[in-house]
């Protein structure tokens, strides 16, 4: 589970049509998600487990979205192995179907998003100009 978020600044105090203005310093706006099962990274076709301690690189599309982050905005994404009760739960072990997945077969699990010289990550979103 990947998701693209927009974090507000401290500051931010929209005006609203009552005149109010509520508090949305550090809000978190999501733009856009996406769920992609770790065994199916390489292939629907032939799921595979993701082997443990080792770098394991994923593309995921976040597919056509239209945001403008605006000045002062920070960039955020969330990596996470679950998105439960939205999306069934994940036992964090490899099994055949998740759907006959034991109770054993639930495991804790972290997750680490690397980003050094030779494990790099990225996000890669198109910049277009203003109108």
């Amino acid at each position: 589970m990947v998701k693209l978020i927009d974090v507000l600044p401290d500051g931010t105090r929209p005006e609203q049509a009552d005149g109010g203005a509520p508090d949305l310093r550090g809000y978190e706006l999501m733009i856009a998600d996406d769920v992609l099962r770790a065994r199916f990274r390489k292939s629907f076709a032939a799921p595979e487990p993701v082997p443990a301690d080792v770098v394991v690189e994923y593309t995921i599309d976040l597919h056509t979205n239209a945001h403008a982050f605006l000045k002062g905005h920070r960039i955020m994404v969330q990596v996470q192995s679950t998105w439960f009760p939205l999306i069934d739960r994940n036992p964090q072990t490899y099994v055949e179907s998740i759907f006959r997945a034991k109770d054993e077969d639930f495991a804790r699990a972290t997750q680490r998003v690397f980003r050094s010289g030779s494990s790099p990550s990225s996000v890669v979103l198109p910049v277009l100009d203003a109108p």
